[in-house]
């Protein structure tokens, strides 16, 4: 993890909300400032509560969607400036792996003729059977058998439709893949499974993973680091053992404070946030957080927060005036 593959410099993505034919009746702020990296063979996991701006924070690295605002670097290179067509290139570094492994394919198509047509857009390979030879290794690098190429997206579980999203993702040999809450329909058995094929194709790949999700049982496992995420802006960034250990924003710590413990006697003090998550297209004023925050002050209702380091720990930053203030 030497230097960034992917950084994010002041990210804004705003939807206009229409009234009637043609008039704009207000902006809803998706995303609102964002700056991050990634470092190359690293896994950040994005956290937070649903509408927080995570997915469409991923859509908008993968040009999925276009940013509002600001600079998205893929080794040093602005692909937010980039045409369609000079973006083709990069679309084979950046691939997506899905939440729902179903709706994500084409139930039309067999499992062989779905993990070919990347190899056939992408000009991969120049034959018929050098595609297949690429299918059948796709297939046993996600734990499936060859003759599951025949079959249809419909004979399968979710565990293994879900193997085959990510086979999928994997067919045009990427760099970074963003994982869309990969996890989160499925059964906690089943979770694991795909949990540690993430991680062993990591390392035989040197991927690297944007992980969105809001299971943080499920970042714990699999997060270099952690990124929170709260209406359109990150509120705090740490390494993971550090984070787990020490989170200090109110709403991390809310957060954790509702992941089951495995035994009754390593229960956390439960935090109960009032109220949820404020109207995006009439954000309240200072800190975004302050109308649900237990410890929010007469600053927090009138300035917005910058991501500082925490007690002098520059990997650790926090948005908060009042955590900053303590440290």
């Amino acid at each position: 993890m030497s230097k960034a593959l992917v950084e994010i410099c002041d990210l804004r993505k705003d939807f206009p909300i229409r009234s009637g034919l043609f008039g704009v009746k207000a902006t809803l702020k998706a995303i609102s400032g964002v700056s991050l990296s990634i470092q190359r063979g690293e896994t950040l996991a994005l956290v937070g509560e649903s509408g927080s701006g995570k997915s469409t924070l991923g859509r908008c690295l993968l040009r999925l969607l276009s940013p509002s605002s600001g600079n998205i670097f893929y080794e040093t290179k602005d692909i937010s400036l980039l045409s369609k067509k000079e973006f083709r290139q990069y679309r084979r570094k950046m691939q997506i792996i899905f939440q729902d492994p179903y709706a994500s394919l084409n139930p039309k198509l067999t499992i062989g003729a779905i993990l070919e047509e990347p190899l056939i857009i992408h000009k991969l390979y120049r034959t018929t059977r050098e595609r297949q030879l690429r299918v059948k290794e796709l297939l046993s690098l996600v734990g499936l058998t060859e003759g599951c190429s025949e079959k249809y997206p419909h004979e399968f579980s979710g565990g293994q439709r879900q193997r085959v999203g990510i086979a999928r993702a994997l067919a045009v040999e990427p760099e970074f893949i963003v994982c869309d809450e990969p996890v989160s329909s499925l059964d906690v058995s089943i979770q694991a499974q795909i949990i540690n094929l993430l991680k062993d194709l990591q390392e035989k790949f040197s991927l690297t993973y944007l992980f969105i999700s809001h299971d943080l049982r499920v970042v714990e496992h699999i997060s270099h680091r952690v990124a929170v995420m709260y209406f359109g802006k990150i509120v705090e960034i740490a390494d993971s053992a550090r984070f787990f250990q020490n989170p200090s924003h109110p709403y991390s710590r809310a957060l954790l404070s509702a992941v089951p413990e495995p035994t009754p006697s390593a229960r956390r003090e439960r935090i109960i946030l009032r109220g949820e998550l404020p109207n995006a297209s009439e954000p309240p004023s200072g800190c975004s957080f302050h109308p649900r925050c237990f410890l929010a002050e007469e600053r927090c209702r009138k300035e917005e927060p910058q991501l500082e380091a925490f007690q002098s720990t520059p990997s650790h930053r926090v948005s908060c005036w009042v955590v900053n203030k303590s440290s």
